[in-house]
């Protein structure tokens, strides 16, 4: 079941709200806790019992690390639940590209591939562990006592909201949201509805009417492309890839906020951004805040020297490419990452024009190019086709674009490139600020509402208008 889809819009949404509004304030966790397992185990039948199963566990693994009397105990239950974590993610979204790279290297020697059938991905396997890991390591720590009720930390783990595609929430930032008596306000409600409908917009307004061309013109004979063409596609599926993820987080903070929880925020205008440096502090901010605290501090950080805090960066964004998907062209968008941010650091403490702690906003546009140039990298999965494309970009054999095509499409871009970097002027900040963090005024609200009603409605028309179309991260 996604949020962009009939059944969740029309039919489960609503009953699930009905419900939760109308239980009693002590029941709401129960509500939300059956909702979410009838809401992955829609899409995910399969695959709910070891959800609920590696949940369990890894409860009970916690509670016994916290409990151990012994230091040398306590962390051979954090290492136990750890290891539960990523084996599950490892056997689910690795084995496969694991074994046909195995089998690759057996064919040059010229021996038979290893038997092997295709292990299926579970839809927010990487969202899941990654959540799982904060609470075990942050217990770990001290930064927080395990939860006392099982049916409360399955809540935290499983809620539907965020358990697709993140944002990743630290058990730290919702624990008194979970064990508390949640009162719901109404102006809370209605502003994470005016939220969830800014995203369910952003997703099927914007980001599914890219995309389609977005395939279509990908899917194609790429040695045919012009550079025209090859620019603006990459730059719509530049737009598609924000719109899409950003409209999911969107509608999960809105959701999150309705029931009375505040997640965090994931995005803050990442293509105004002047640095790769400040691109990752803009862009998926719960994993680069996961990447930071759970890879990049314990590996050292910038506390070892110039050396090795180059190293940190490339293993961090290596394995931040490759949590994307078991592919060697997400490796190489990792390596790619890492090296301009390897690059400026190095040059942020020699060159004052570059230091990356001032933002220099004649820098966006370049560093908007190299964006571009990584995102075909990520989009492309098939090596050799990703490097025609990136020819194709670089052969400097522009055409007129033919706006008549298609205008939807166009249109749609253009708008997209708006909305992208609106903020950059004082007017677009302004807006932003009184689309997603305004309290608004009694009768400011119903005009609020009337819009947010408005666009639902036509929502819901172009859904009923096009064919299935699922979030791009849910397959990470």
């Amino acid at each position: 079941m996604i949020f962009s889809s009939h059944i969740f819009l029309l039919y489960f949404l609503p009953v699930f709200l009905l419900l939760y509004f109308l239980a009693p304030v002590r029941w709401r966790n129960a509500v939300l806790l059956v909702a979410s397992i009838v809401f992955y185990a829609w899409g995910a039948p399969d695959f709910i019992l070891i959800l609920l199963a590696s949940t369990v566990a890894n409860f009970y693994l916690v509670r016994a690390m916290h409990q151990a009397p012994r230091p040398a105990l306590k962390k051979l239950y954090c290492t136990l639940a750890i290891v539960l974590c990523l084996g599950l993610l490892a056997y689910f979204k690795y084995a496969n590209f694991f074994v046909d790279n195995l089998n690759a290297l057996l064919a040059l020697f010229g021996l038979s591939p290893l038997p092997w059938a295709k292990v299926l991905l579970p839809i927010g396997i990487s969202f899941f562990t990654f959540q799982s890991l904060t609470y075990v390591v942050d217990t770990y720590r001290g930064v927080n006592a395990p939860m006392r009720r099982l049916t409360d930390y399955v809540v935290y783990i499983i809620m539907f909201p965020q358990l697709i595609a993140g944002p990743i929430v630290r058990y730290t930032d919702i624990a008194d949201q979970i064990t508390a008596r949640r009162r719901l306000r109404w102006d809370e409600c209605l502003q994470g509805f005016y939220r969830f409908v800014i995203g369910l917009s952003k997703k099927v307004l914007i980001a599914d009417v890219i995309g389609r061309t977005v395939d279509t013109v990908l899917a194609s004979d790429l040695t045919a492309l012009d550079s025209t063409t090859a620019w603006v596609t990459i730059m719509a599926y530049t737009m598609q890839l924000y719109f899409d993820f950003s409209g999911y987080s969107d509608m999960a903070i809105g959701l999150g906020r309705i029931m009375g929880f505040r997640f965090p925020e994931n995005f803050d205008n990442p293509y105004t951004s002047a640095s790769i440096t400040e691109f990752w502090r803009r862009w998926h901010i719960t994993l680069g805040s996961f990447m930071r605290n759970y890879l990049y501090i314990p590996l050292g950080g910038n506390r070892r020297g110039a050396g090795r805090t180059y190293l940190n960066l490339w293993i961090v964004f290596l394995l931040s490419g490759l949590w994307h998907g078991a592919s060697w062209n997400y490796v190489l968008w990792g390596a790619y990452h890492g090296f301009f941010l390897v690059v400026e650091r190095f040059l942020s403490r020699r060159v004052p024009l570059l230091d990356t702690r001032r933002r220099h906003p004649l820098f966006v546009l370049p560093t908007f190019i190299i964006l571009l140039v990584g995102w075909a990298i990520f989009r492309i999965e098939d090596l050799p086709s990703c490097w025609l494309f990136i020819q194709r970009l670089f052969a400097f054999q522009f055409q007129p674009l033919d706006l008549a095509a298609d205008p939807q499409y166009y249109t749609t871009l253009a708008t997209a490139l708006i909305f992208a970097f609106i903020t950059l002027l004082p007017l677009g900040r302004k807006m932003q600020q009184a689309a997603y963090y305004t309290n608004y005024r009694p009768a400011t609200h119903i005009a609020v509402w009337a819009a947010a009603c408005l666009l639902l409605f036509f929502c819901l028309g172009a859904l009923t208008a096009t064919d299935f179309s699922p979030f791009i991260y849910f397959r990470f």
